[in-house]
């Protein structure tokens, strides 16, 4: 029976019509039913298969068939799926991630693939693969930062205005790093070092305003190493001693960087209010 049935398939350019004269017959056409209950479904939602060339999809399945365990063909199919993984993922997601929101940007296919096809066969290689991995993420980190300056670089400016007036206001002391603070309440307690665990509430804002956190609201002091925080805070909290109630303002450099933190944006100046608590011993 499989023999008649791979005669059949090599043969056929279309789907084989039913041809049911015994049971063997029958079970094989109701199975062949049964396998198909969410294919549809899966085809267009996780493959993303038009079904408007759903003949395509006949002759493919066809294809895959009549391959059995022909090397030859095998190897065919396989990279045709592989190219569609290339085409539909890797190429989009590399160049999201390198470009950004800049839809005019991707990578070019053809050089893509040249690497890609070098790469798996080791023929042709410009580079060893130690070389391109490091190439690659040298560059992606480069197209990143750039992406990043197209899209954010008017936080970084603001910031940087915003910083430079903080630092004139009366009242104001600015570190050799950058960071800017006020004290609200000079505490006469000890100062943490680094490694201390500090018992701290706090609000912050950016510098518009908006308020993105606040233990005091949620009625909550958070307890935490001082170097496990922003760079600006383990400076801060590293001068003060308990008791005190500091106004921090924080570059972006020595807050979250490039780093997209959900309502606080790459290169985002940050401005907070902390009260030293306690070291918790």
């Amino acid at each position: 029976m499989a023999v008649a049935i791979m005669a059949v398939l090599a043969s056929c350019q279309t789907a084989p019509k039913a041809n049911i004269s015994d049971k063997v017959d029958t079970l094989s056409y109701s199975m062949g039913i049964a396998q198909t209950q969410g294919l549809k479904d899966y085809l267009v939602n996780r493959m993303g298969v038009d079904t408007t060339y759903m003949d395509n999809f006949v002759k493919g399945v066809l294809e895959g068939v009549k391959a059995g365990d022909n090397a030859k063909q095998n190897a065919y199919l396989s990279g045709i799926q592989i190219g569609q993984q290339v085409a539909n993922q890797i190429i989009p997601g590399v160049s999201r991630e390198a470009f950004g929101t800049d839809s005019t940007k991707t990578l070019d296919v053809d050089n893509f693939l040249a690497g890609f096809l070098a790469g798996a066969t080791g023929k042709d290689m410009k580079m060893d693969a130690a070389e391109a991995q490091s190439t690659a993420q040298r560059l992606m980190e480069e197209f990143h930062k750039e992406s990043l300056m197209v899209e954010f670089g008017a936080n970084k400016a603001a910031g940087e205005a915003f910083m430079d007036s903080i630092a004139k206001v009366p009242g104001v002391i600015k570190t050799e790093s950058g960071l800017c603070y006020r004290i609200i309440t000079e505490g006469k307690g000890e100062i943490p070092t680094k490694t201390d665990k500090v018992k701290v509430n706090y609000r912050g804002t950016l510098i518009d305003g908006t308020e993105f956190d606040s233990s005091y609201k949620r009625n909550d002091p958070t307890t935490f190493r001082a170097n496990q925080v922003i760079t600006g805070w383990t400076e801060a909290l590293t001068m003060m001693p308990v008791g005190s109630k500091w106004e921090l303002f924080i570059p972006q450099d020595l807050a979250y960087g490039e780093r997209n933190q959900g309502q606080i944006k790459p290169f985002s100046t940050l401005v907070f209010e902390v009260d030293l608590l306690s070291i918790e011993k």
